[in-house]
């Protein structure tokens, strides 16, 4: 990705987080997912009381992105307040169901547009995929 797009990845996610439901936590995360055709697909967090049912940011852009035919991803952008958000298991597995991790990017930024560069694969090593399935016998 060039700067300048990297720099709208960042902003999207920056302002995904203006969005996000976190009045337990109060730590609120945006993101920004970019496709293979550049479109941006943003989401925030959104807890829930019985903790369960909250989603992450990460998901919440796939989740609109695929829910909307877009399966085919190049980067992401993940930002915190003070950019310590990497993504957790649950999404880096959503992450690997649709990338693959040698080329998908993750940035980690905080709200001043700092940011940190990460490949899936050094998030996620020895990761389980699609491709690890098998036709039942």
């Amino acid at each position: 990705m060039f700067e300048d797009e990297i720099n709208k990845l960042i902003c999207a996610a920056v302002n995904a987080r203006n969005f996000a439901y976190a009045p337990y936590s109060g730590y609120k995360v945006g993101a920004a997912l970019y496709t293979v055709d550049k479109k941006i697909y943003d989401g925030c967090n959104i807890e829930n009381a019985a903790y369960t049912p909250t989603n992450c940011a990460e998901r919440t852009a796939f989740f609109k992105a695929v829910s909307e035919g877009n399966k085919k991803f190049s980067a992401i952008a993940v930002a915190t307040k003070n950019g310590s958000g990497f993504p957790c298991g649950v999404c880096r597995q959503v992450m690997r169901e649709f990338c693959d991790p040698a080329s998908f990017i993750i940035y980690i930024s905080d709200i001043e547009h700092n940011y940190k560069k990460y490949f899936l694969s050094e998030l996620l090593p020895l990761s389980f995929g699609p491709e690890n399935i098998r036709e039942p016998l």
